[in-house]
C-alpha cells in the first residue's frame, strides 16, 4: 500500500471556512494542491430499519434539491454528545415512529471522498417497537416498508435518487443474506 501523501500547508479558504486548500507531497516527490469541503457539525446517521429480515423502511419525504417527494432511509444529523447508535434511534423515532431495541454500527459512507471529509454512520436497527418523538420535518414523512429482495426495482425508480440511501440498501441487504 502506498503510503499517504505528506501535507505541507492546510489553509481555510478565506470566503467559505469549510473550504480548505491542502499543498500535498506525493511519494513520489509531485506536489499538488487539492480544495476540499470540511464537515461541519457532529456527524450524521443513514438508518436501515428491519421490522423483519426481509423488510426495510423507508421514508417518502420532501427535498428541495430535486424539487419532489423522493423515497430513501431516515438520516439525520447527529447533535452535540450524540454516538451514532444514540442518534440513529432519535432520528428513527422522529422520522418513522419507530425505536429499535438492537442498534449495530455497520460501517461509515462517503459521499464524494476525492473532495469532502463528511461521513455518514450506516447503523442497522433491528427489533422495532412504536414510538414518535417530535422532529425538525415541516411535515410527518410518510413510511413505506420495501422488501429487500427487491432493491432492483427500487433503484430504477425516479423518485429514488438519493447515492447514500441506494448504497446503504446494497449495504444491508448483503449482510442480510450472509446471516440466513
Amino acid at each position: 500500500m502506498r503510503p499517504l501523501p505528506i501535507i505541507h500547508s492546510r489553509t481555510e479558504h478565506v470566503v467559505d471556512s469549510r473550504r480548505e486548500l491542502l499543498d500535498l507531497e506525493f511519494g513520489n516527490g509531485e506536489r499538488r494542491r487539492y480544495h476540499r469541503l470540511v464537515s461541519s457539525g457532529h456527524g450524521s446517521v443513514i438508518i436501515a430499519a428491519l421490522p423483519d429480515p426481509d423488510t426495510v423502511l423507508l421514508v417518502r419525504e420532501y427535498c428541495a434539491g430535486t424539487q419532489r417527494y423522493e423515497l430513501g432511509l431516515p438520516k439525520g444529523r447527529m447533535d452535540a454528545g450524540e454516538d451514532p447508535l444514540a442518534a440513529a434511534n432519535r432520528e428513527l423515532k422522529e422520522e418513522a415512529g419507530y425505536g429499535a431495541r438492537k442498534l449495530t454500527r455497520l460501517r461509515a459512507i462517503t459521499q464524494a471522498p476525492g473532495y469532502m471529509t463528511h461521513e455518514i454512520h450506516l447503523v442497522l436497527a433491528e427489533d422495532l417497537y412504536p414510538e414518535r418523538l417530535p422532529g425538525d420535518e415541516p411535515e410527518e414523512l410518510e413510511v413505506v416498508p420495501w422488501k429487500l429482495d427487491e432493491l432492483h426495482e427500487l433503484m430504477l425508480r425516479d423518485d429514488c435518487s438519493e447515492g447514500r440511501s441506494l448504497a446503504a440498501l446494497f449495504i444491508v441487504r448483503e449482510l442480510v443474506r450472509r446471516r440466513a
